[in-house]
Order: C-alpha cells, then sequence, then structure tokens
C-alpha cells in the first residue's frame, strides 16, 4: 500500500511535473535559449513518450533506433501512472497550461505566441535549474531520455502527432476521456 499511497502523492506534485516538463523543454532548446518547443499539443506528444518510458523504447525501435539507448529499468515498464487521458488530439494531461503557467510564474520558462503556435522556451534561470535537476541521480534517466527525445523526436508537430497515431493506433481506439496506461 506505501507504493500505491507513494505514486498518488508523485502523480499529484505540481513540483515533479513541471520538474520533468522544465528538463525537457531544456533539452530542446538544446543549451540555446533561443530553442523552443512549438506548441503544447508537441510538448504533450513528446511527454507522453518521456513518461511512459516501455513506449519510448517502441518509438525508438519504429524510427529504427536501438530501442535499448531509452535505458528502461524493469520497474518502470510497469509503472502505475495513468494521468494521461485520451482526448481529441492524442495523448494529453490537462494540467499543461497550469503547468506552464506555474514555470512561467517561476520565471523558468517563456511562453510567445507567433500566428496560432504556442514557443515554449527556457529562460536562463529555468536553464540553470534544469541543469541542477541533471545532477540529481532522481532525474537523470528523464535528462538522458529528454536528448534521446531532442536526437530522434525533433519532427514538426503534426509529423510527430502523425508517428504517434501510427506507432501507438490503440490510442485512437480508447474512448475520449479514457487513461491511458502503458499501451
Amino acid at each position: 500500500m506505501a507504493l500505491f499511497e507513494a505514486s498518488l502523492t508523485i502523480e499529484s506534485s505540481d513540483l515533479f511535473h513541471t520538474s520533468r516538463l522544465l528538463v525537457l523543454i531544456d533539452a530542446f532548446a538544446g543549451g540555446n535559449l533561443e530553442g523552443s518547443v512549438q506548441g503544447i499539443t508537441k510538448l504533450a506528444k513528446l511527454d507522453f513518450l518521456l513518461r511512459y518510458p516501455s513506449n519510448l523504447e517502441r518509438a525508438l525501435a519504429a524510427r529504427k533506433v536501438n530501442p535499448k539507448l531509452a535505458a528502461v529499468k524493469d520497474y518502470e515498464k510497469y509503472n502505475v501512472e495513468s494521468a494521461m487521458v485520451r482526448f481529441r488530439y492524442g495523448p494529453w494531461d490537462f494540467r499543461y497550461r497550469r503547468f506552464l503557467n506555474l514555470l512561467v510564474a517561476r520565471r523558468l520558462v517563456h511562453v510567445q505566441v507567433a500566428g496560432r503556435t504556442i514557443h515554449i522556451s527556457v529562460t536562463q534561470r529555468g536553464h540553470a535549474a534544469a541543469q541542477e535537476l541533471g545532477r540529481s541521480d532522481d532525474f537523470a534517466d528523464l535528462v538522458g531520455r529528454s536528448r534521446l527525445l531532442k536526437t530522434h523526436f525533433d519532427i514538426g508537430g503534426t509529423t510527430l502527432m502523425r508517428f504517434i497515431y501510427k506507432t501507438f493506433p490503440e490510442i485512437a481506439n480508447l474512448k475520449y476521456g479514457a487513461p491511458i496506461n502503458e499501451v
């Protein structure tokens, strides 16, 4: 029961989710404060692969990349995280806007609208915080996988969306609002 309660605590922790997203956004900035993630939907698709490392393995294999690069541990293959929900645009966590607002309020990311696209970039302060998280053993896997995503999935949002639906067709068959467990 303690493991279940710990999982619930982590899942409800804004700090954990904002930290994970900060690490991901920083990886996409590539050490350059001008770099960004273009669109919340793209961020959600990347986060889907980051949150579900077994699916990252599957995605890497679909791109003809060695899935072992994801370095998924046995305990991660049976993760009990279920907050990702199937919405119209696929894997989504209804809290993304909240998480981004928290990161902006802490001056860790900058959000800019260009046309209809939201560009999410890391600030100097956010980059420093992401680097500090990266030195923590607790975030080492997330940092490594975020860099892996940058290397192999730094593609347009629409292209990424099509890739996700092609690689994980079972997501399209879920009812709207249904939790996405390891698919």
